[in-house]
């Protein structure tokens, strides 16, 4: 980022999914859901379920297609897998935590005087998850189904936030969050999210 000064922004808008949150190993209870089944073959399961939830969660828009989304997602699992674990079952053990000292840099870049908002690659439960974390109250606006590389996202949320791309700071993890950050023309900071709240001055 090379030192962006906080008087010169407004806002941040920062990815979800490995800026904000990550998940809690899942694997011991799936393993518990799935006794005498290898550990080698639910994990090849559910990495074929992550890449399919990847390029689908854009459909997740609503709770009826959340929850043809979530039906989509078990079924990969299951099929990759020869398993028959029902939706409630699998989801179940999907859980996501804050990465390490997330709070604190919420906490400094508020200390700034910046408003926030999550612009993720997720589902419409996004929010759902913000809440069971707690970091819910850190952010004014929370979006979704961001479509990154695509600026949509990132521009709902300064629409949203009533601010001026050129005072805003986009923090991601992925290549796409930075081609989301240029075509918006906001700044843009690589995750960790801590790293790029140091680099605030």
């Amino acid at each position: 980022m090379g030192g962006v000064n906080a008087a010169g922004l407004d806002a941040v808008t920062i990815d979800a999914y490995g800026t904000l949150l990550t998940i809690f190993d899942p694997f011991p209870q799936l393993e518990e859901l799935l006794p005498g089944r290898n550990r080698t073959d639910i994990e090849r399961a559910f990495y074929a379920e992550a890449d399919f939830y990847r390029a689908h969660s854009h459909t997740g828009r609503d709770d009826s297609s959340l929850l043809t989304l979530r039906e989509n997602c078990t079924r990969v699992f299951n099929d990759t897998l020869g398993s028959s674990l029902s939706p409630e079952e699998y989801l179940g053990a999907l859980e996501f935590e804050p990465l390490p000292d997330v709070r604190v840099a919420l906490d400094r870049l508020r200390a700034h005087g910046l408003t926030l908002a999550v612009v993720g690659n997720w589902d419409w439960s996004l929010h759902l998850r913000l809440d069971e974390s707690g970091l819910a109250p850190f952010f004014a606006a929370v979006v979704a189904v961001a479509n990154k590389p695509s600026p949509e996202g990132i521009l709902r949320a300064i629409e949203q936030l009533d601010v001026e791309p050129s005072r805003v700071l986009h923090v991601g993890d992925e290549p796409a969050d930075e081609e989301a950050a240029r075509a918006a023309g906001v700044h843009f900071a690589a995750a960790p999210l801590s790293e790029a709240v140091a680099s605030i001055v």
